[in-house]
């Protein structure tokens, strides 16, 4: 830094200072008042600071967030009422005695180890069984200025009995929660926090609108912090009308049983001596011996 001269009135401010007439504020910006290079080396050195200042600011805040948002996750899926814990485990049996067994698809293109909609359809008719209202709920929306079309398909308890005022409790069973929020491009904070939901999701619908809240906020702030454009599909509006929107709320019954004649073995035919040996070559129709 280059040093500033002592002029004659530098001196005489250091006289009237020492003197008593002048104050030391007078002394320091009349060295530095007769110099550009001074005040521009000021000016940096606030600007410096604050720049410094805001990016501390700015990651405290940003930490903060994240901490927060898991908190919150945390708080909301660890909450559960009663009514909630016993489809949630009544649904996990019925995974598991599925597993056992083993999963058929019984659709017009069966696919190996069985399909989502097979899967769901199992899990609903097990709860009936057991004596819930379940079912299968296919939602569709139409494009808007805001989200674009789309559909999806859930399950749903439905309970009239536990409610105290008379109104019907919802309970959305989502076999693959995790997946519906998970991000190709999502930074650390956000993977770690999409890490804390559970695969299988069974939960009151003011539970679910809560956890839509949190995690829709933090993508928004995952892609502001990676400069990246949020993508529509992941707005709040768009993740609501999954189990919100308008559906189709389908009741699947048991498949029919084969009737026992048509899956039993066929009783062996038994044949004459004088002609059974010769069935192959002729090609005829065998005696039967009565």
């Amino acid at each position: 830094m280059a040093k500033n001269p002592v002029s004659r009135e530098n001196s005489d401010d250091i006289a009237r200072f020492l003197e008593g007439t002048a104050s030391f504020a007078d002394v320091v910006f009349g060295f530095t008042g007769d110099t550009d290079e001074s005040e521009e080396n000021l000016r940096n050195y606030e600007d410096g600071d604050e720049d410094g200042d805001e990016n501390s600011c700015n990651v405290e805040e940003n930490k903060a967030f994240w901490e927060n948002q898991e908190q919150l996750l945390q708080a909301t899926v660890c909450r559960t009422s009663s009514f909630e814990s016993k489809v949630r485990q009544a649904t996990k049996e019925a995974l598991k005695e599925i597993n056992l067994v083993g999963a058929k698809c019984v659709c017009r293109r069966p696919v190996a180890g069985g399909c989502r909609d097979c899967l769901r359809r199992e899990i609903s008719i097990r709860l009936q069984n057991v004596g819930y209202d379940c079912a299968i709920c296919k939602s569709k929306w139409r494009s808007s200025s805001e989200i674009p079309s789309g559909a999806h398909t859930y399950l749903e308890v439905l309970d009239k009995v536990s409610s105290k005022r008379g109104e019907v409790i919802r309970v959305v069973i989502e076999l693959n929660f995790r997946a519906e929020f998970e991000m190709a491009r999502a930074s650390e904070e956000y993977n770690k926090l999409i890490s804390r939901l559970p695969d299988l999701f069974v939960g009151k619908t003011e539970r679910l609108t809560t956890l839509i809240k949190i995690l829709c906020s933090a993508s928004k702030k995952c892609m502001k912090e990676k400069k990246m454009h949020l993508g529509p599909w992941r707005k709040p509006k768009y993740m609501q009308a999954k189990w919100f929107g308008t559906y189709e709320r389908i009741t699947p019954v048991p498949l029919p049983v084969k009737q026992f004649s048509e899956t039993r073995q066929a009783k062996p035919r038994a044949f004459s001596m004088l002609t059974f040996d010769l069935l192959e070559n002729l090609h005829c129709s065998a005696v039967e011996v009565l």
